[in-house]
């Protein structure tokens, strides 16, 4: 990722890991609700290369194809952009490494994690927890109908409120394989690319 002179002084950004396997809609209305929710000047969509949760299955479409897609999905936004680091870096992919490279980049900068409400119980577990409870506040993306998560100690975080859509991956690759046509659920040109590259078949 290059630098920009427009992010000198920022003071408030947003990181959104995930390996996005597909990215969708439902992660693109989380990252709108919490630009506006949280006032955030940039935010960053950060694919991994694995998972630590899901090292037993890697990535079903490989980073380049993962990376692309995220790129058509967010042409035009001018206040979210693609970070390869995680990509770049290899490997298993951990929250801490991210998080103090950010605080290099960006020292001062109040940083704001995007997580799924469903893994913030999970966020003890995480590598170097207390470190990484130090240097982000976590968001909690809802579903429909999920009541808002308790954040365990030392875990401070919020919940956004907005454009909650019941969709994950997960869903995406299963219509894939179905033959079911992905629109109102993924971007177009996000669709069209993953049948043109036959991913998820």
């Amino acid at each position: 990722m290059k630098d920009s002179v427009a992010l000198v002084g920022v003071r408030r950004l947003g990181l959104f890991g995930g390996t996005f396997d597909p990215v969708h809609c439902g992660h693109l209305l989380a990252a709108r609700a919490a630009i506006e929710e949280l006032e955030l000047e940039r935010l960053f969509f950060i694919p991994a290369a694995q998972s630590p949760f899901k090292a037993e299955r890697p990535p079903l479409a490989p980073a380049a194809e993962r990376l692309r897609l995220l790129r058509l999905a967010l042409a035009g936004q001018t206040d979210c952009e693609v970070d390869d680091r995680e990509v770049r870096r290899g490997g298993i992919s951990y929250t801490v490494e991210t998080l103090r490279e950010y605080a290099r980049r960006f020292p001062g900068a109040e940083l704001f994690y995007l997580v799924g409400a469903d893994h913030v119980r999970t966020l003890p577990r995480w590598k170097e927890a207390e470190e990484v409870a130090r240097r982000a506040r976590f968001v909690a993306l809802m579903r429909p109908g999920e009541p808002p998560p308790e954040f365990p100690p030392p875990f401070q975080g919020v919940s956004l409120t907005g454009f909650p859509l019941g969709v994950s991956s997960s869903l995406i690759r299963a219509r894939v394989r179905a033959g079911k046509p992905l629109e109102g659920l993924v971007p177009a040109p996000v669709a069209e690319a993953i049948r043109e590259a036959r991913l998820y078949l």
